[in-house]
């Protein structure tokens, strides 16, 4: 019976492969792999909470659950916008953590095979960089594709966990 269990896993993490969500910050597009997402809701009432990161903006009550939420634009130290009709928030699971990852708007989900995602130049490893696992290329479009562990560092998470 388990042999059955492990051969549906399998197969769902199959169809999984190469699939990343997409969405758009500024003029870029990128991608996360659909492994991580949870769901996508519309922006909504975020309540504040001290002492957190800049880009750790408060928490949301998602049907009970407590979920930290990170502008993606201040963590990226790109400037802020105000919210609108189009920004929605990216529920991610990512080291046994929930995070809602707010965003200019969401694209739609995209298969980029293995072969089309190459490494991000490394003409400048900077601070901005580190996010970045590859570049997705589809058609004659590029996509940047999240590093979702990087994106909380170890002391983070401690910090969001403590939250929930």
């Amino acid at each position: 019976m388990s042999n059955l269990i492990e051969e549906e896993f399998e197969l769902e993490e199959d169809t999984q492969k190469s699939k990343f969500l997409t969405f758009i910050l500024g003029k870029e597009v990128y991608g996360i792999e659909i492994k991580y997402v949870t769901e996508i809701i519309g922006i909504q009432s975020i309540t504040e909470i001290p002492e957190l990161p800049e880009y750790i903006i408060g928490i949301i009550n998602l049907r009970g659950k407590i979920i930290p939420v990170m502008d993606v634009r201040a963590r990226f130290k790109k400037e802020l916008r105000d919210y609108n009709d189009r920004t929605c928030i990216i529920v991610i699971h990512i080291k046994d953590t929930s995070i809602g990852l707010i965003v200019d708007s969401v694209s739609e989900v995209t298969l980029i095979p293995e072969g089309n995602i190459v490494p991000p130049p490394e003409i400048n490893k900077s601070y901005k960089n580190r996010y970045i696992s590859g570049i997705g290329k589809v058609c004659d479009e590029v996509k940047l594709i999240l590093n979702c562990d990087k994106l909380l560092n170890d002391d983070e998470v401690d910090d969001i966990n403590r939250l929930v």
